[in-house]
């Protein structure tokens, strides 16, 4: 089973750096990591999915604590969230890619004679789907943003408050 790990860490060099060092030290493979700003400048946002051979998440999530910039870590593979993955797949242009775009909710963002881009944001593993099924038309090119992922409902994740120090 994978894991998804979202984690909130200080906007500064070297973070992602640091992050990645961890899972390397350990023997961890990441299958995907995302890193982007959150609504507050000073804090990022990572989405981290760990392949199925992790089997200590819990520890990883301890090892991730002791690193300086790291703020916040949930696992939220077990609770309830949604994911997206962004994938633009340029294949050999061919009257069937409209359709099957069409079928995964997708679009076309750019078509030449010999060349369609797609433009797909879901799940993984239906955007795995849609890869698929362009093969056999030719891709030519594929780039993917990896996992985001963020809790549904009033699962919010947020740094802790400060605590208050008394005078």
């Amino acid at each position: 089973m994978k894991h998804t790990l979202v984690t909130l860490v200080e906007n500064e060099p070297g973070v992602l750096n640091r992050v990645a060092s961890l899972f390397r030290r350990r023997n961890f493979n990441i299958d995907s990591l995302t890193v982007g700003r959150t609504e507050n400048p000073d804090i990022s946002r990572m989405t981290i999915v760990l392949d199925s051979n992790v089997t200590n998440v819990s520890q990883v999530i301890g090892n991730l604590y002791k690193l300086v910039n790291v703020i916040k870590v949930v696992d939220v593979t077990e609770r309830r969230f949604f994911s997206r993955d962004l994938a633009l797949i340029k294949v050999r242009a061919a009257k069937e890619v409209g359709s099957i775009a069409d079928k995964y909710g997708a679009r076309l963002i750019d078509h030449t004679n010999d060349m369609m881009v797609v433009e797909a944001s879901d799940e993984e593993h239906r955007i795995e789907d849609l890869v698929n099924e362009l093969k056999p038309l030719g891709i030519v090119e594929v780039v993917r943003t990896g996992v985001v992922a963020m809790g549904r409902g009033d699962l919010i994740l947020q740094p802790d408050p400060e605590p208050e120090i008394a005078q």
